[in-house]
């Protein structure tokens, strides 16, 4: 009974939007010579925009809005996270809300739902 009560200490709900995880990752190692402070020099809007998921997309991110913060999806995330992209079609955002379990920087994932605004 311990053990399941320590497993839901580390349930929870994040909000954020999905990205493309290779690209997204490679994004944020993209640094220039004469970049000076990361957080002043990299536009966050154009990453999440440019590494939006696609139709063929495989391995999914869920950045958060308000620090973002990047946590990758597990497979069985990576999964619902393709059906979700192939149902809804291509759009410019993929606002979502995941839940699962945290652990590092990995969500294992038990749901993934659009967000409705």
């Amino acid at each position: 009974m311990l053990c399941l009560a320590s497993a839901m200490c580390f349930a929870g709900s994040w909000s954020g939007l999905l990205v493309d995880s290779k690209c997204y990752a490679t994004e944020e190692r993209n640094v220039g010579p004469t970049d000076t402070d990361t957080a002043v020099d990299r536009d966050k809007g154009w990453e999440i925009r440019f590494c939006s998921p696609r139709v063929k997309t495989k391995i999914f991110a869920l950045v958060r809005q308000g620090d973002a913060a990047s946590f990758k999806l597990d497979s069985e995330g990576n999964a619902q996270a393709a059906e979700l992209v192939r149902n809804t079609g291509k759009k410019r955002y993929f606002a979502v809300n995941v839940t699962g379990e945290i652990s590092g920087d990995t969500i294992k994932v038990d749901s993934v739902s659009l967000r409705r605004r």
